[in-house]
């Protein structure tokens, strides 16, 4: 049960923020096989003045179309896996919506089972 936060710059499109929406979602059905449907994510634009990044952190060329999407999940995954997914978000998102992979900035949140409710007051997966 994945939870997935996308924050980016303010003035993108609906149809944009979608893209990167489905383009997480399947990564993480290929990679992480997670359940058809397990689709729990939110987007959040920023003002220029509420969102910085440094252009050239680790020897990246950073642009305003800088995109954070944080993935808040179960503490199951292998580090294969880990690289597998964050390739293959990057190799979905350079063909759609188009980021280019220096404005990508991926970040694993991971959590015990016990830590999820999705509902009812009820813990769901321990």
């Amino acid at each position: 049960m994945p939870f997935t936060r996308i924050s980016l710059r303010a003035g993108k499109s609906a149809a944009y923020k979608e893209a990167i929406f489905t383009s997480v979602y399947e990564s993480m059905r290929e990679t992480f096989a997670i359940a058809e449907g397990d689709r729990f994510m939110v987007a959040q634009d920023f003002a220029a003045s509420d969102f910085t990044y440094h252009p050239t952190y680790l020897d990246m060329n950073r642009t305003d179309d800088v995109v954070v999407i944080e993935i808040t999940c179960n503490n199951t995954r292998t580090v294969d896996q880990k690289k597998a997914l964050y390739q293959r978000i990057a190799e979905r998102l350079a063909k759609d919506p188009g980021i280019n992979s220096d404005d990508l900035i991926i970040c694993l949140v991971e959590v015990a089972k016990e830590n999820w409710s999705m509902g009812k007051g009820r813990v769901s997966f321990a």
